[in-house]
């Protein structure tokens, strides 16, 4: 049924009706995200004709002095109490100690939700005065009153450091908080010999330390007959985490015989390329959980896949049969590899039940792209059209649908169908917004968001966010923390609350995403917040969904840092400042100090050779390129020479810069330029296609998301499409 009334829907208006009847969503930079449990906390404000300090918390302490000085002379209100607190931390942060002190006087009593970090604020007062006595008292009395709150940690870190008994404490009561990994690092430092429990609790808690995986490889090597199979489930997560999928294999294999761990034991394995060990890990997998679930149908999955192909496809009916939320996935492999074995009618037959019992799948969303692939290529655009239309209406939810909706629209304009084309371009800015097919959407849609030709010569307005929106998860406190931008804090009381890391909630896993990339740990925190939308559980996907509604979401993943740095060499190069900021996420999430496997290194990824000849150029005698300033300097220099090569098209020189000029050179001799669209998808290296649609999708996120006049013109294609259909 749902194939015959796919195929059947004329180009129209009607083309998306289905999509659209089951609802779209106002763009979320216009959508307020408000969490219930946060209703006393406002309600406790005090007068509305007060300037709200919270929405001073993305300003520099140098320019928010004056209005948090004001609002401290507003009576006992919260907002008051918020001011004391940041005013008191700004003049911590400018050497101001005396005056923080006099900020945080009597503060306990009236900010009961912050006063253990008001004893902190003031123990570290104290030391920045180096006033010894007050110091140790103000250190003790946080330690007497607050005993049982994880900010305890910071005070028995600091007094251990002359009575190791406190430093024996922090190990004991708080095992998870920084201070207490940072203990542990100093004394393997002082001592490393035998010391497994300590690198214990580094394995466990200490994911954000540098020397982490050589922490890991130091428990394999020196004391694995001690280890218990759960201290191999803890390493085998630790590796996991950091994507050492190898060696994370090999240590599943010792853990817990769990399917999950069973399953990782082989993925692990083939990941690092050793087949044959992997192969005899799936086949002990499905031996021993014939019916796990996810685990037995992704095993028998991977399990055909370095199969022989009779193998295989005993495998794959194996998973058809018993189980059906992978079906789909097993009847298209299995069809290639009947097509290999030359039973194309079989094939057919295969493919035709995808289509017929599983149309919403994935796979089936697949199938429909090749079908829609290949009939381009042979210059049917109506068949083309059709197969695409088809992922639209049954597949809108598949990883291919914002490609397949606008290869929709282009395909009806060579049909000559102009007004179908601009319905099909219209829909993809309202069903898929924050997609690279969104910004080509608009840009065939006559906005003024850039195409790849004029996008180096403007200079779109940025806005900071100006206010948080409350977390969902976590204690009062560490809400409280956030709201006022107490990011390092935050974090620190995160890492003792967050107890669910193998399996966290939608909401836990956003909170720690959102604080992760508060303290600069960027890279992986967007991929805690990216790889939410891999959740496929109904009521999970539909949190999630929520979530998306929130500004925080879209400024987490899409955070604008190094803005002034970035700013002044874009405008000394003639490039777009929210490009170049695109291509920075693209390359290194902003983190300053990564390296390739290549050596390319820094904020825009600049290769040492690279680098050389570039600052010869610009006359730079002495670079550091993870120095901020430097690399960004010879980053955009770069880029602006890769915009020269090909007449300020930004598209080839973004392309250029990822895989070099003599590459795109040789794909404009080998496909020709008459359409930028076709030739994106010509580009014959995947990393490089994906790369250009990452930057360029990067690109329209940070000007929906921080550019008034794109955030406006979203809202009214959104009121417009809800009037037309009220």
């Amino acid at each position: 049924m749902l194939k015959r009334r796919a195929t059947q829907i004329s180009l129209s208006i009607g083309l998306f009706a289905t999509a659209l009847l089951a609802g779209v969503f106002m763009p979320e930079l216009d959508r307020k995200g408000t969490s219930n449990s946060h209703n006393s906390i406002e309600e406790r404000l005090g007068s509305t004709s007060e300037m709200d300090v919270t929405t001073l918390v993305s300003m520099p302490p140098e320019l928010r002095t004056t209005q948090l000085q004001a609002a401290t002379n507003k009576g006992k209100t919260l907002n008051t109490n918020r001011a004391r607190y940041l005013l008191a931390s700004d003049l911590i942060e400018k050497g101001e100690p005396e005056k923080a002190i006099a900020s945080l006087k009597g503060l306990e009593r009236d900010y009961k939700t912050l006063a253990p970090y008001i004893a902190l604020k003031r123990a570290r007062a104290y030391e920045q005065i180096q006033d010894t006595a007050k110091a140790k008292d103000a250190w003790e009395k946080l330690l007497d009153r607050y005993s049982d709150d994880p900010v305890a940690a910071e005070a028995l870190y600091v007094l251990g450091k002359n009575d190791p008994s406190y430093w024996d404490r922090a190990i004991e009561k708080f095992p998870a908080h920084p201070s207490t990994v940072e203990i542990a690092r100093e004394r393997l430092k002082e001592n490393p010999t035998n010391q497994p429990q300590l690198l214990l609790l580094i394995a466990k808690y200490g994911f954000h330390v540098p020397e982490y995986v050589s922490v890991l490889d130091t428990l394999k090597a020196k004391y694995a007959s001690e280890l218990t199979p759960e201290d191999w489930e803890t390493i085998a997560f630790g590796y996991w985490e950091k994507l050492e999928y190898g060696k994370g294999g090999i240590a599943y294999g010792k853990a817990p015989k769990t399917s999950e761990n069973m399953y990782r034991y082989a993925r692990g394995l083939w990941l690092d390329g050793k087949t044959k060990e992997a192969r005899s890990g799936y086949q002990k997998l499905v031996q021993q959980f014939p019916n796990a679930g996810e685990d037995t149908a992704l095993g028998l999955i991977r399990l055909a896949r370095i199969s022989k192909r009779e193998e295989a496809l005993t495998h794959y009916d194996r998973v058809i049969y018993n189980f059906p939320s992978h079906a789909p996935e097993a009847m298209y492999d299995k069809a290639k590899i009947l097509d290999k074995m030359d039973s194309a009618k079989s094939a057919t037959q295969l493919r035709q039940w995808l289509l017929d019992e599983y149309a919403s799948s994935e796979a089936a969303a697949k199938l429909r792209w090749e079908f829609a692939e290949k009939a381009a290529k042979e210059g049917n655009y109506q068949g083309a059209w059709k197969w695409a239309q088809e992922i639209t209406v049954n597949n809108p939810d598949s990883e291919i649908a914002p490609q397949a909706g606008f290869w929709v629209g282009k395909w009806a304009e060579k049909l000559g169908r102009n007004e179908d084309s601009k319905t099909a371009f219209e829909y993809m800015l309202l069903r898929y917004p924050h997609s690279y097919y969104a910004w080509r959407s608009a840009v065939l849609l006559g906005w003024n968001v850039g195409d790849f030709t004029t996008v180096r010569s403007l200079s779109p307005e940025v806005v900071p966010p100006t206010k948080r929106e409350p977390l969902t998860v976590g204690s009062e406190t560490l809400r409280e923390l956030y709201q006022l931008g107490q990011d390092r804090e935050a974090w620190k009381l995160w890492q003792v609350e967050f107890v669910n890391r193998r399996n966290p909630s939608v909401a836990e896993q956003y909170t720690d995403g959102v604080l992760r990339v508060g303290v600069g740990d960027n890279l992986d925190g967007m991929w805690m917040l990216s790889s939410l939308s891999k959740r496929e559980k109904p009521e999970e996907r539909a949190e999630y969904s929520q979530l998306k509604e929130t500004r925080t979401y879209w400024e987490a993943l899409y955070p604008f840092p190094y803005m002034e740095t970035i700013v002044k060499w874009s405008k000394e190069r003639e490039l777009n400042t929210v490009l170049v900021t695109a291509l920075i996420r693209q390359e290194s999430r902003f983190m300053p100090g990564i390296k390739s496997v290549v050596g390319a290194t820094g904020l825009m990824q600049v290769m040492p050779e690279t680098a050389k000849e570039s600052a010869k150029i610009i006359n730079l005698e002495s670079y550091d390129l993870e120095n901020i300033n430097d690399n960004v300097n010879i980053g955009t220099y770069y880029l602006g020479f890769t915009h020269r090569e090909y007449n300020d098209n930004s598209m080839l020189a973004v392309a250029s810069y990822n895989a070099g000029p003599n590459a795109v050179r040789n794909w404009l001799k080998r496909f020709g330029f008459k359409d930028a669209d076709t030739f994106v998808e010509q580009i014959p290296y995947p990393e490089t296609r994906g790369y250009v649609e990452s930057v360029f999708e990067n690109y329209w996120n940070y000007l929906q998301i921080y550019n008034p006049e794109i955030a406006a013109l979203m809202a009214d294609h959104y009121a417009k499409h809800q009037a037309n259909n009220n």
